[in-house]
């Protein structure tokens, strides 16, 4: 070892041993409020409901505040210097690490109990605990209450029916005003650029450079906070990192590329209001197009020249604006300069994505700049007075590239056999009105049906939907789901007949050869996920309902019905590539599937489900889908996903295999063999 190493380095050590000891602080995990919240939703019980749910979007904010607070602090009390020897960026980093896990866990507990999974994650982006409180106010007689949790979660889900009604019946209530209408969890940035533009079209433009430069400020503030979030945990989907085998370097150069890219998306992430997933056109640059003609207006000529500068670094020669500082200059009879804020924002953009640029062919990906600050450009010019926005905004999706790869397609195809003599072709695609799509009967028989619905009875339990989630998309359903491995293991352990099970298994396959045949694939359809689902209608939540029991959707892209598109990027499941619904019963009300256009509002077709009934389709933006609110009754089908790229097999699908073939094993060869099939479950 060297002699001469450094002690601030080993002191570093120790400091990151020290922060992992306990703290006296200690908040509330969200996920386990949130969790608690709907169990008490689903009893009735309101007031604990509403305690719960409070408390859990108060522990959300708590933690992302905390994060933000900590990180900013330690990246200050520690910052690099400018030598750059290897121990030293090492001793800075850990005494960085130290600083954020003491910070943290002083003011939250123990880090590790406050690790929540993505999918809860995702219910409080989407604002989902809100969807809940209107519903659990309007219960408890709380309108006033009840209209603010249902206008925020409208925001971030305007495409929701069920929740505009709502809305309106508010207005119309005695006692409800419209100050009572909040956003909840309104950006402020946005809020109150908003708010001046507001001001701007109605002539107060005082008004309006008062509120431009506040959103401004708050802009700024939440790119700060924005990047301070990225300085976590980050995921690499093309690598397992418990068989990682790169050198520290790479494993360094990999991790700090996705913090860039992260960081390098806030600015996409502030320009984008909640619910949608296209930004607000030349979002930044646009407050200085206002201030600078506002500035004009009310004969501030020093600001309105800086502005326009300003205006033009992120569009630099833009004709109107350049006539504007033109127009400004020989006012003024002198020059001005841009600020600095922007300025300096602009050089650290562009230093992003050249190391962007370096760092993504070291993880083998590509990543090209996207148009983040797009111009509408065209503006009236006429008598050399400047000219300024009229405060219109276009939501537009920006052609970037991620740091993702996508597989060619193939050439799509259809009209294949179908395997099986008793299935029958009722409707193809040109007759379901769209592309890869089909619609199939006698897929299995009555008796299969009974069977498959006897044991999703008893395999399927509430909370057993997807990843623990009691009901993922309306809270007016209870939502059940069984894997093809846990029916086994239900087999196995004699709760319910172990060919019962096997008929789950067998169906699934036989689903799979349908599809792969059906749409003439030139490669093998893997399974990428097999689901036994019931879905069954809450009495007493059915009176006047106008949601949907899944929403529209795509399989394997996020929808974007603002924008026309479809975008194939995390979280969506990108690596789908078919999709099939394969129903066991008709016995219940409503519950439709529905084939829509990309506006996620126009029907192209409609399934009713019944016994050995299964569509299948091609799990692109192509073919949008959902299904209709289940308003008395129990509807249960097996839901399978399928991919035509083997590295993303259904895990569970692989262990069902293995078990299969230990039963068959044992089957033909009795006991000798030694083979427990246990082992697998």
């Amino acid at each position: 070892m060297d002699g001469n190493f450094p002690r601030a380095a080993v002191l570093s050590v120790v400091l990151l041993t020290g922060a992992l000891s306990s703290s006296a602080a200690f908040l509330e995990p969200y996920d386990l409020l949130y969790d608690n919240a709907v169990r008490a939703f689903y009893r009735s019980d309101y007031e604990t409901m509403v305690r719960y749910m409070e408390g859990a979007l108060s522990s959300y904010g708590e933690v992302r505040r905390t994060k933000v607070r900590c990180r900013l602090s330690c990246h200050d009390q520690h910052p690099f210097d400018e030598t750059f020897a290897d121990l030293r960026f090492f001793d800075v980093v850990l005494r960085r690490a130290a600083c954020m896990n003491t910070c943290i866990d002083e003011k939250l507990g123990t880090q590790s109990v406050h690790a929540v999974s993505e999918d809860v994650v995702q219910d409080f982006h989407r604002r989902i605990p809100y969807n809940y409180l209107q519903m659990a106010y309007q219960k408890l007689k709380q309108p006033d209450k009840a209209a603010a949790a249902a206008h925020t979660y409208f925001q971030a889900n305007p495409e929701h029916v069920e929740m505009g009604q709502n809305l309106e019946q508010y207005k119309n209530l005695q006692g409800i005003k419209e100050d009572h209408f909040v956003d909840r969890e309104a950006r402020p940035h946005q809020h109150s650029f908003m708010a001046a533009v507001t001001l701007y079209d109605k002539g107060d433009h005082e008004g309006a450079i008062a509120l431009f430069e506040e959103a401004l400020v708050e802009y700024y503030e939440a790119d700060t906070e924005c990047r301070a979030l990225c300085q976590g945990p980050q995921r690499f989907e093309d690598h397992d990192h418990l068989r990682y085998r790169y050198s520290l370097h790479e494993v360094l150069s990999d991790h700090f590329t996705q913090v860039l890219h992260c960081e390098h998306e806030c600015v996409r992430d502030l320009a984008t209001r909640p619910g949608r997933l296209s930004p607000m056109e030349n979002y930044l640059p646009l407050h200085y197009d206002y201030l600078q003609f506002a500035y004009f207006q009310v004969d501030r000529l020093e600001e309105a020249l800086q502005c326009a500068l300003t205006y033009l670094l992120f569009h630099e020669g833009e004709e109107f604006m350049t006539d504007n500082v033109d127009y400004y200059r020989e006012a003024l009879g002198h020059n001005g300069a841009p600020r600095e804020k922007a300025a300096w924002y602009l050089r650290r953009h562009k230093q992003e994505l050249e190391l962007l640029l370096v760092g993504s062919k070291t993880m083998g990906v590509e990543f090209t700049e996207g148009n983040y600050w797009s111009s509408t450009g065209g503006r009236d010019k006429s008598n050399r007075i400047p000219s300024g926005t009229n405060g219109w905004m276009e939501y537009v999706p920006i052609s970037e590239k991620r740091i993702v790869t996508v597989a060619a397609p193939q050439q799509l195809k259809e009209g294949g056999p179908l395997v099986y003599d008793r299935v029958q072709l009722v409707q193809n695609s040109a007759t379901l009105n769209g592309t890869q799509r089909v619609l199939l009967d006698h897929v299995i028989s009555e008796q299969e049906c009974a069977e498959l619905k006897h044991v999703a009875q008893a395999v399927t339990i509430a909370g057993d939907g997807y990843r623990g989630k009691i009901s993922p998309h309306t809270p007016n359903e209870k939502f059940e789901g069984a894997t093809v491995l846990k029916t086994l293991q239900y087999g196995y352990e004699g709760r319910v007949p172990m060919r019962s099970a096997r008929l789950f298994y067998d169906i699934s396959e036989r689903a799979r050869r349908i599809i792969e045949s059906y749409f003439l694939l030139n490669s093998t359809l893997h399974f990428s996920y097999t689901h036994l689902v019931c879905r069954t209608a809450i009495t007493g939540q059915q009176d006047h309902r106008n949601d949907l029991s899944h929403p529209i959707h795509a399989d394997n892209c996020l929808l974007d019905p603002e924008a026309n598109e479809c975008w194939k990027e995390p979280p969506a499941y990108t690596y789908r590539d078919y999709s099939a619904l394969l129903y066991l019963n008709g016995d219940f009300e409503g519950g439709d599937f529905i084939f829509t256009e990309m506006d996620a509002k126009t029907i192209t077709a409609s399934v009713k489900p019944k016994c050995g009934r299964m569509v299948g389709f091609s799990s692109g933006g192509e073919n949008p889908h959902g299904v209709k609110a289940v308003t008395s009754g129990q509807r249960c089908a097996v839901a399978l996903w399928f991919t035509l790229n083997p590295l993303f097999r259904e895990l569970e699908r692989l262990q069902a295999d293995e078990v299969i073939q230990a039963l068959d094993a044992q089957s033909v060869w009795g006991q000798g063999l030694n083979i427990n099939p246990k082992d697998e479950l």
